[in-house]
């Protein structure tokens, strides 16, 4: 799967194994896992197991997330798109798409999570034609409630994640 979006100021790509430095940036981080399950890497072969997951992906499913660039600089920011999950039970829901994004700090606050989130939507909906998206968010994350509903999602109800032991919130858009 070669994925190449350009966006106003970002290039959303496939994720490479040249990422693993930005990807240890970001999971080492424990802000950044504030609410992930306060989990952050420890080890930087612990973000190249999550690079190669995600590689897997692309060649089993056909998408994966996506390495978010930073067009001025170059500069790997975090990760942006859609995923087919089907490892767990999420709220009922065994295999479906996921809307999701994880950025590297210092680039938070610049509107990354909804310039990247509607490139994914957009995508998801024309590309794939996909009947619908889902996303979620820990009950707290103020910041990324606010942004999956600027992009279009819908907030549908709270529940608790038995595996993380995690308190989330479950949101929708449907292509129409």
């Amino acid at each position: 799967m070669q994925c190449h979006i350009e966006t106003d100021r970002l290039i959303l790509r496939e994720l490479r194994m040249t990422d693993l430095e930005g990807m240890f940036e970001l999971d080492s981080d424990p802000e950044v896992h504030k609410y992930l399950g306060n989990k952050p890497v420890k080890q930087i072969e612990e973000s190249q197991k999550i690079l190669e997951s995600v590689i897997i992906q692309y060649k089993e499913r056909g998408i994966g997330r996506w390495a978010a660039i930073e067009k001025n600089s170059g500069n790997f920011i975090g990760w942006s798109g859609l995923r087919l999950n089907t490892e767990y039970n999420m709220n009922g829901f065994t295999k479906y798409y996921d809307l999701g994004y994880r950025f590297i700090k210092r680039y938070w606050g610049k509107g990354y999570a909804t310039e990247s989130g509607k490139a994914s939507i957009n995508y998801a909906f024309n590309n794939l034609k996909l009947p619908e998206l889902y996303a979620t968010t820990e009950i707290g994350n103020q910041a990324s409630h606010n942004a999956l509903l600027k992009i279009g999602l819908k907030y549908v109800e709270d529940f608790y994640f038995e595996q993380e032991k995690l308190n989330l919130r479950w949101y929708k858009i449907e292509n129409k």
